[in-house]
């Protein structure tokens, strides 16, 4: 790719470039033509056409010198704690990590890029505001208010920023997802290494599953089509349950696999997404389920 199709689409940094989403995420928009700024707490390797820096993203200073040298004209904002069971332990570092760290991000904008097209990409797990008694971890806690900040700086400040509301990305890649759990052990079972045991606390829990290359794709979509302000649900729009998953991966598999239930006290609610509008812009899923647990088995297949 040359220097002129790689610049055409704009400057763009994508923050937790490292991570699940954050790799495809920097595949996609590599190939879609953005001058890629990939941003992560350690170095890692890129394709040679992205630029990567290192940045602790709960550092202030750091964060507005980063902003200041790039002046991108569009961010994907996908770095932050993602795991609801490190909240419980140390729920100011969430708050850092996914609160202020945005905070951070878009005030060092408003200063030196204020034109600059933002996606805050938020969770499933936020609760309500304006009803206390649904907040369920530090996490929602901390989703929850990145997105007030996103949405009170896009007021205050007339700014551009967009909040993406992701369900359970899946796909190819590492991912502590349970989707990828069951794939490893599975995968290990086929290599004779692992017991063909499966073990669930709950079959009947109930998710929404979409392939992470369809959400990078919505990502794009809604940098160039969304509406300031605006939060956007990025799923599938269909639930299904975890015994359905292992049903789906016992049809891709020669291994006859047991499923074990354990006691599990806690009780899951069930998350509803209404994508209509990201289907609107002119999104639409393109990848089913049973093709990204394939994807998902055989990007285990091939690891060492």
């Amino acid at each position: 790719m040359d220097e002129k199709s790689m610049n055409q689409q704009g400057k763009l940094i994508i923050t937790g470039a490292s991570g699940f989403t954050g790799q495809h995420a920097c595949a996609h928009f590599l190939k879609s033509g953005f001058d890629i700024t990939a941003i992560s707490r350690k170095k890692i390797n890129f394709e040679k056409e992205i630029h990567a820096e290192c940045c602790d993203l709960t550092n202030k200073m750091d964060v507005y010198s980063l902003v200041k040298s790039i002046k991108p004209q569009y961010l994907l904002h996908l770095a932050g704690q993602n795991n609801v069971g490190d909240s419980w332990l140390d729920p100011v570092s969430s708050l850092e990590a996914n609160s202020m760290s945005t905070a951070y991000l878009i005030d060092a904008l408003r200063k030196e890029s204020p034109t600059c097209k933002i996606l805050i990409v938020g969770s499933a797990l936020q609760f309500d505001p304006t009803s206390i008694s649904t907040l369920s971890h530090p996490y929602g806690l901390s989703k929850t208010l990145q997105v007030l900040i996103a949405q009170s700086w896009a007021v205050l400040y007339n700014m551009d920023i967009i909040i993406a509301k992701p369900s359970n990305l899946i796909g190819p890649g590492f991912s502590k997802g349970v989707c990828s759990v069951f794939a490893q052990k599975i995968v290990e079972m086929e290599k004779q290494k692992e017991e063909r045991v499966l073990e669930v606390h709950n079959l009947n829990v109930k998710r929404d599953f979409l392939d992470v290359r369809d959400a990078v794709r919505a990502y794009e979509i809604l940098l160039k089509k969304g509406k300031s302000g605006e939060i956007y649900d990025v799923a599938s729009g269909n639930n299904c349950t975890l015994g359905e998953i292992i049903e789906g991966y016992k049809l891709l598999t020669s291994e006859k696999i047991q499923v074990k239930l354990q006691r599990n006290d806690l009780i899951e609610k069930n998350i509803e997404s209404d994508t209509m509008k990201l289907v609107n812009l002119g999104w639409k899923q393109r990848i089913p389920l049973e093709s990204s647990l394939l994807a998902i088995l055989n990007f285990y297949r091939r690891q060492k």
